[in-house]
């Protein structure tokens, strides 16, 4: 039997301090005895809490952004064109904001800047891609009018872009979970548009993998999914623990940077009021196919519309699951969410990120989007994801936003809707409050007391120390 004892620990927010015993995988006493054990740590005071959890990442997409163009400092198109030409061949960049450009995307400017050149640009919200005329052909969409592709077309020419050998993407990736694991992270939701189970399988086979993974199904892939027996919840065979089948997902609308999230009211100056993706009667009979098969459903919906229509959904075919972002909710649909069994999947780095944006396309309904407190107070059950690529894997930023509604020097934008730093870190932590015994030794022991600190420096917190199943991930150095 494996043993760790960790020494003088402060357990939980202002909490006594104690020594916490770790057998096998699972906190087996807290404690103010010294009991014995294989391996000691004095934490000297450090607060261990419950292992962070990021609900909602694309991990492939993480990994290759890591190593892609920023562009998220463009403040137009010829200047996240110019940041590209800069670079040589086939350069892709990510991060993108045209919601608030004077002027607008097209190949044609890519190419004057770069003639010839393979160029693709992905918006931050992953729902844009702007593509040269060489970069176009390559992807299999010669002689597009814009090369703006959105929605469907981006995810096409997302997933037809060369991509690096298998053996070293699956290195990145498992790169990746380990920059995650000092920040105190062990494990994540992964909503990649791939056969995840397949591919994560591969991965702790091949790779150290530092977190523990939820592989969720792609909406198309549910019926192979369904074929293979696979449902929501249950390990992975052959993982060690690490893999857990996740939700299919399936998508309402688009997002709002790109102006295709699905809303009650048309945007300013248009009669367009998004995209619906998925109608409602194909939306139920997808769910009800899952549930049917013990699959969740996971269903993207951030416009007030397409929330309403999510809502509507998990009502009429009675099913668990999860409704992804709900970046703007009907006052009247928030006590929904109460619904027992339902997620309400959020990322609430986007809120100072997107404040512009939502007050420029939102206007007069703000105070309804990213809404988390009234969501809180309705009763809705909240988990807390990045959706990185689009903020970065780091949940620290993402509880910093969530507390202050503010990332930058500028006033908290609708300090109302903060939520309480105690709710915040139970669902950044898949609901876990506390550190309790029997229950898995993932945890994170963090330097100070993160309810000791001006709440943006939640963003600077000192990860000291990151335990999955009682095995260390992350260790300070020194």
């Amino acid at each position: 039997m494996s043993s760790l004892l960790l020494r003088n620990a402060r357990v939980g927010l202002r909490g006594p301090i104690r020594n916490v015993l770790i057998c096998d995988g699972v906190v087996a006493a807290v404690t103010t005895e010294e009991p014995p054990a294989e391996e000691s740590a004095d934490v000297q005071g450090g607060t261990l809490l419950p292992g962070l959890w990021d609900a909602h990442v694309h991990m492939t997409q993480w990994a290759q952004t890591r190593r892609r163009v920023d562009l998220s400092a463009a403040r137009s198109a010829r200047e996240a064109a110019g940041l590209a030409a800069a670079h040589s061949g086939f350069t892709v960049g990510y991060g993108f904001r045209d919601g608030l450009w004077p002027d607008t995307p097209d190949k044609a400017l890519l190419d004057a800047v770069a003639p010839g050149r393979e160029i693709a640009l992905f918006s931050n919200d992953l729902h844009t891609a702007w593509l040269s005329s060489a970069a176009l052909a390559a992807v299999g969409v010669p002689g597009h009018p814009t090369g703006v592709l959105r929605e469907r077309e981006c995810f096409a020419a997302m997933a037809a872009l060369p991509s690096p050998p298998e053996r070293e993407l699956d290195r990145w990736v498992a790169e990746a979970t380990t920059a995650a694991a000092a920040r105190g992270v062990v494990g994540v939701l992964d909503f990649e548009f791939a056969d995840n189970v397949t591919d994560w399988s591969r991965r702790v086979r091949e790779q150290r993998v530092d977190v523990r993974v939820a592989c969720s199904i792609p909406k198309d892939r549910l019926e192979e999914a369904v074929g293979r027996g696979l449902r929501t919840g249950d390990p992975v065979a052959g993982s060690g623990g690490l893999l857990e089948v996740g939700p299919v997902k399936m998508f309402v609308d688009g997002s709002l940077n790109t102006r295709t999230a699905y809303c009650d009211d048309p945007y300013p100056g248009t009669e367009a009021r998004g995209l619906l993706e998925t109608p409602p009667d194909e939306l139920r009979a997808t769910m009800e196919l899952a549930f049917e098969h013990g699959v969740r459903p996971a269903v993207h919906a951030i416009g007030d519309l397409a929330t309403g229509i999510a809502l509507d959904a998990f009502e009429q075919v009675g099913c668990p699951g999860r409704i992804e972002h709900a970046q703007l909710v009907r006052s009247a649909d928030f006590a929904r969410f109460a619904r027992a069994g339902l997620v309400a999947g959020v990322q609430p780095a986007h809120a100072p990120d997107d404040r512009d944006v939502a007050e420029r396309h939102w206007p007069g309904r703000t105070h309804r989007a990213f809404a988390y407190a009234a969501l809180f107070a309705a009763g809705a059950a909240l988990e807390l994801g990045s959706d990185a690529p689009v903020a970065p894997l780091d949940p620290w930023d993402g509880m910093a936003a969530a507390v202050a509604r503010t990332d930058d020097e500028r006033p908290p934008w609708h300090p109302e809707q903060a939520v309480p730093l105690p709710a915040v870190l139970a669902a950044a932590a898949r609901g876990r409050h506390r550190v309790r015994p029997g229950e898995p030794a993932d945890l994170m022991i963090t330097a100070t007391d993160p309810s000791d600190v001006a709440p943006g420096a939640l963003r600077d917190m000192e990860v000291v120390g990151t335990l999955l199943g009682g095995r260390w991930t992350y260790r300070r150095p020194g």
